[in-house]
């Protein structure tokens, strides 16, 4: 299908659904996001999107990283109150 088409039809769905603000672009950028919040691996997201360096996908995304990082600190705590040796 031709890109122009596809944005085209795109476009004609958007209003007809009245999501007029809405672009085609939004929605590589809504499955990025929901991926990196789902705990997607951010190099695997880089490489969906096409990106060609890491450091482009986590500029772009940094927004999604605060949350990112309270999971991994939860994660880490469950990690290490596993790993505490029992009380004898």
């Amino acid at each position: 299908m031709n890109p122009s088409a596809l944005t085209r039809t795109f476009e004609k769905l958007v209003r007809q659904m009245g999501l007029n603000s809405t672009r085609l672009h939004d929605l590589r950028h809504s499955h990025a996001t929901l991926l990196l919040q789902q705990g997607t691996n951010p190099k695997v997201v880089q490489e969906r999107l096409g990106h060609s360096s890491f450091a482009i996908t986590m500029d772009t995304y940094s927004h999604v990283a605060p949350g990112l990082q309270k999971q991994a600190a939860q994660d880490f705590a469950l990690a290490m109150e596993k790993a505490k040796l029992p009380n004898n």
